[in-house]
């Protein structure tokens, strides 16, 4: 464990509508992380995976979280529209944000940045409107520098806009730094 030193309700607690948000770098511990805590306030919470396996690697990659979370989990791939899912009275870890936008920019052809952002914005407010804990992990990709490519900029802002709107409805945003959680707004 990492840790957790959270008070939250159990699940056997009274449901509770909540929005926890945690970001970091690549290989920072976010999903480790969201996780643990999930199991920390459910016996049996879900697993929203966001991914579009575009390839070899990355279908190893997914396997092998897959293959981290044992038997408790309820496993719901949705690449788009996670409003389609009722999660109501469940914990629910997200992962990711960013995979997620990457399925509406590509869609898009990555030509009209707002109308992907409104697009998104839309499908999290549908989505969170059920009464269940939503843990979102998303990823700190601006931190690293301006990209030479256009496509590359505007995915890059769109994922700063993003990250911004999920960040001021959430509770709680937790930065991962090196594994380790470090409490931005609770």
């Amino acid at each position: 464990m990492l840790g957790l030193a959270l008070a939250w309700p159990s699940n056997k607690d009274k449901s509770m509508s909540r929005i926890i948000l945690i970001t970091g770098g690549q290989r920072s511990g976010k999903s480790r992380y969201a996780e643990e805590l999930a199991l920390s306030l459910a016996d049996n919470p879900a697993y929203v995976a966001t991914a579009h396996v575009w390839d070899e690697e990355f279908r190893e990659r997914v396997r092998r979280h897959q293959e981290r979370r044992g038997p408790q989990w309820t496993n719901i791939e949705e690449e788009k529209y996670l409003s389609r899912h009722d999660l109501t009275g469940r914990v629910a870890v997200i992962d990711c944000v960013t995979l997620w936008l990457t399925n509406f920019f590509f869609e898009n052809q990555s030509q009209d940045t707002q109308q992907v952002l409104d697009m998104v914005k839309e499908e999290f407010i549908r989505f969170t409107a059920q009464d269940a804990t939503f843990i979102f992990v998303t990823n700190e990709i601006g931190s690293g520098g301006v990209s030479v490519d256009a496509v590359q900029r505007r995915f890059t802002d769109l994922q700063g806009w993003m990250n911004q709107y999920v960040a001021s409805r959430a509770d709680e945003v937790i930065l991962m730094v090196s594994g380790i959680p470090v409490t931005v707004k609770s």
